[in-house]
């Protein structure tokens, strides 16, 4: 499944709904859709991981250096990792676990508590 990227504003944040794969292949349009965001202006964005039904070290690479990105220009990153996204548990959540880097991001569970900036975000 090719992977496909839907953008949508809440409020002040950019919303990205991400879709698919994030392989090799894919992860170069999630890192263009950011870049473009960023490139408006865009200080706050919200990834929606939901749906994510594979994720490769290049696909971790994109978050980590989107992570970069946000930090550097002063923005905010979340992400959405529910526990039942993507079928049976979130792909992408087990695998930043599994390489120690879940707890560098801030995970919501959907898009309503990721753009409330009075929801705590949920623990690694």
């Amino acid at each position: 499944m090719a992977l496909q990227v839907a953008v949508g504003e809440q409020g002040d944040w950019v919303v990205l709904r991400v879709s698919g794969e994030m392989d090799l292949l894919a992860s170069p349009v999630l890192r263009q859709r950011v870049h473009d965001a960023v490139a408006e202006g865009r200080r706050s964005l919200v990834l929606d991981l939901s749906d994510v039904f594979f994720c490769d070290s290049s696909g971790v690479g994109v978050l980590i250096t989107t992570r970069r990105l946000m930090r550097s220009c002063r923005g905010r990153l979340r992400l959405i990792l529910p526990a039942q996204g993507a079928v049976d548990g979130s792909h992408v959540n087990r695998v930043l676990a599994a390489l120690g880097v879940r707890r560098l991001f801030e995970v919501y569970p959907d898009a309503e508590s990721a753009v409330d900036d009075s929801a705590a975000p949920l623990t690694a």
